[in-house]
C-alpha cells in the first residue's frame, strides 16, 4: 500500500515538473534579456504624470515584462529609484508575474487549451492591481521604501551585457527551481495523502474554498510560470473561482516574496498591501462561476 502511494506521488511530482520546466526556462531567459537590455529609465519615461493614467499604464506594462514574482520585487525597487511613484510601481509589481504572455500561455496549456481560465486570471489580476494602485495613491504620499536605493549605472559592451544576461537567467533558474521542486512535491504529497473529502470539508462554501486555495498558493510559493499546472491538478476538487483565486493570489503574495517585501518596504505598508490583495482576490473571485 505504501509503495503504491509513493509511486502515485512520484508520478504526480514528475508530471508537474515535466510540464512546467519549459516555461520556467523560457521565462528566466526572457527575464534575463529584459533585466540587462531594458533600462529602468525607459520604463520611468513612459509612466504618465497623471495618477489614474499612471496606475492603468503601469498595470498593463506588466504584460510585456515577464518577470517571475521572485524577481519582481528588486526590479520594482530599482524602478522606484528611477522616479516611478509607489502607486504605479506596485500595480506593475502585481501584474508582471501574472499577465505576461508566458504565464498566460502556460495557463492556457495547463487547463487543456481553455481560454476562459486565461481571461479570468488576467482580467482579475488587472482589476486587483488597479484598485490597489488607486488605494495607495490616496493613502501613501511617499515611497515607503525601507532604505534609499543607491543608483549606479554601469556601461558594458554587448558581450558584457550578453554574459550578464546569461548569468542573471542562470541565477534566477536556480532561485526559482528550488521553489518549483518544493511546490511540486508538496502538491503531489497533498494529492496523494490528503483525501479529497477532507479538502472539500475545509472549503465547503464559496468564500472558504477560495481562502483555502489562496492559503495553499501562499504556502506552496510556486513560480507563476508553473503554478497553473499545479492548480489544474485540483480541478476535480475545487471550483473554478477557487482555482482562479489560487492563480491570481499566488503570484502576488507568497512566502518568499513576502520576505522580500518586508526587506524592501516598511512593515506597515506591507501589511496594508497584503490586506488589500487578500480581501480583493477573495471577494472578486466569488463572482467567478
Amino acid at each position: 500500500m505504501k509503495s503504491e502511494l509513493f509511486l502515485q506521488m512520484n508520478t504526480i511530482f514528475i508530471s508537474i515538473l515535466i510540464e512546467a520546466l519549459p516555461f520556467i526556462l523560457l521565462g528566466v531567459l526572457i527575464s534575463g534579456i529584459i533585466q540587462i537590455f531594458v533600462t529602468e529609465e525607459m520604463m520611468a519615461r513612459i509612466i504618465p504624470k497623471n495618477k489614474i493614467l499612471a496606475v492603468l499604464s503601469a498595470a498593463f506594462i506588466g504584460a510585456i515584462f515577464p518577470a517571475c514574482e521572485c524577481g519582481i520585487v528588486p526590479i520594482t525597487r530599482r524602478l522606484m529609484a528611477k522616479g516611478v511613484p509607489l502607486y504605479a510601481a506596485i500595480p506593475f509589481m502585481l501584474t508582471g508575474p501574472v499577465i505576461n504572455p508566458i504565464v498566460l500561455f502556460s495557463t492556457y496549456i495547463a487547463f487543456g487549451n481553455n481560454w476562459e481560465m486565461v481571461f479570468y486570471r488576467g482580467g482579475i489580476a488587472l482589476l486587483v492591481a488597479i484598485i490597489v494602485g488607486g488605494l495607495l495613491a490616496i493613502q501613501f504620499k511617499d515611497s515607503q521604501l525601507k532604505n534609499d536605493v543607491a543608483d549606479h549605472v554601469h556601461r558594458k559592451s554587448f558581450k558584457g551585457k550578453f554574459i550578464g544576461m546569461l548569468k542573471h537567467s542562470i541565477d534566477e533558474l536556480f532561485s526559482v527551481g528550488k521553489f518549483l521542486i518544493l511546490g511540486a512535491f508538496v502538491a503531489a504529497f497533498i494529492q496523494t495523502t490528503v483525501k479529497t473529502a477532507t479538502l472539500l470539508d475545509i472549503g465547503q462554501g464559496p468564500l472558504t474554498s477560495n481562502l483555502v486555495m489562496m492559503g495553499l498558493a501562499y504556502v506552496l510559493s510556486l513560480c507563476s510560470e508553473a503554478d497553473a499546472f499545479v492548480a489544474a491538478s485540483f480541478r476535480s476538487t475545487f471550483s473554478t473561482g477557487s482555482l482562479v483565486a489560487f492563480l491570481v493570489f499566488g503570484p502576488m503574495l507568497d512566502i518568499k516574496n513576502t520576505l522580500m517585501l518586508l526587506g524592501t518596504f516598511k512593515a506597515k505598508f506591507v501589511l496594508y498591501l497584503m490586506g488589500y490583495i487578500t480581501i480583493l482576490v477573495a471577494i472578486i473571485t466569488l463572482f467567478v462561476k
